[in-house]
């Protein structure tokens, strides 16, 4: 960093997606002492993601040096579980409309839409503002109400994920539909790579949804194999006002959904040999489970390989909706004759088009904006 850990006064957490909250545990580390400030909901988040993180930290470790594949002797996790630990009970709850006071600043959160809790951060000093966008979310989200308006801003730094492009105009419920039932009836099982926070909520409300409209299987096993995904989806019911489905929706998210636990489930389910749909993380196939499952389906015509969203280049799921013929997991090439599909309608971003209604909020330009 370019200055300190230890001169930091204070963290502002916009969301709790690990790209914005998984250096925290290091920051206390190497001697943060100040508090950090979130929304409710982010500091619950939050908690189970950096403690995930720190664990594999260690794991990752742990292997690299029993395997001896690292150049460092020996190889050193970045944070450990109980630098996770020190840090989440560094983080302080702010709800939002409420200000809290950090020396001579006043800080204040407004709802951003993108995920449970996401904040747009508004610090205000000597009479100026400097407003971060934070990651702003979409105006027809499943799961979140639209961002919430901010009307003006000195200095102003806006997220631009989607600053180049439009979501396509589907329908990611019906599209989901057809894939489902197109699988089903050859004999095949639809496996959904997914991001354990957000985006395997928002699947399990879509499959919810059309299993009571008809449109799939009643009887249909649905598999999700995330324990994460799992504590994720408890905090999404404890913080049900935040969202934009009823209640009734949100306590149905797993009914008659089979939870996975340990990882000896989890082998026993890349064993099953009837039409299934597995939820199962990480969201580009980048490791975790979903990789098992994948050296199980990927080789097999009757399935099918859905991804939901964003695909960052040079992953695996950036390769497969690519079109590759084989992949690589665990240290072996995979053949993939399994059907791949690629649903950008599941992502949690605005759009440019999206950005640009949020900028239309303001009142008067920033001085300065950078994106």
């Amino acid at each position: 960093l370019a200055v300190t850990p230890a001169s930091i006064d204070a963290v502002v957490l916009s969301h709790a997606h690990l790209d914005h909250c998984g250096w925290l545990p290091a920051l206390v580390k190497q001697g943060f002492k100040g508090t950090v400030h979130a929304s409710p909901a982010t500091r619950d988040l939050a908690e189970v993601l950096l403690l995930d993180s720190a664990h594999l930290q260690e794991e990752d470790a742990r292997r690299s040096n029993r395997g001896g594949w690292t150049r460092h002797q020996p190889a050193l996790p970045l944070y450990t579980v109980a630098d996770a630990k020190r840090a989440i009970a560094r983080i302080e709850a702010v709800p939002a409309g409420r200000s809290v006071r950090v020396g001579d600043a006043r800080i204040s959160l407004t709802p951003a839409g993108h995920l449970l809790g996401a904040m747009s951060v508004r610090v205000e000093a000597q009479g100026r503002a400097l407003v971060f966008s934070g990651d702003l979310g979409r105006s027809d989200d499943l799961l979140m109400p639209p961002p919430g308006r901010v009307t003006q801003a000195d200095v102003l730094l806006i997220e631009s994920t989607y600053g180049n492009r439009r979501h396509p105009k589907e329908d990611v419920q019906a599209r989901l539909g057809e894939v489902i039932r197109a699988t089903v009836r050859r004999g095949g099982s639809v496996l959904l790579p997914s991001f354990a926070v957000g985006r395997a909520q928002a699947l399990l409300l879509v499959l919810q949804r059309l299993k009571a409209a008809g449109e799939i299987p009643a009887d249909l096993p649905i598999f999700l194999d995330s324990p994460m995904a799992t504590t994720a989806t408890a905090l999404y019911e404890k913080h049900g006002k935040l969202l934009r489905v009823n209640k009734r929706e949100v306590a149905g998210l797993t009914d008659d959904v089979t939870l996975i636990a340990g990882p000896k489930e989890s082998a026993r389910l890349t064993r099953l040999r009837w039409p299934a749909v597995i939820i199962s993380a990480s969201g580009m196939a980048t490791g975790g489970r979903v990789l098992h499952h994948l050296k199980s389906l990927a080789p097999n015509p009757r399935n099918h390989i859905v991804f939901p969203g964003f695909q960052v280049g040079g992953t695996r799921g950036a390769h497969l909706i690519g079109g590759a013929t084989e992949v690589k997991i665990h240290g072996e090439y995979v053949a993939v004759k399994a059907q791949v599909s690629h649903l950008e309608g599941f992502s949690g971003h605005a759009d440019a088009e999206g950005l640009m209604d949020w900028l239309r909020a303001f009142e008067s330009p920033p001085e300065r904006t950078f994106v």
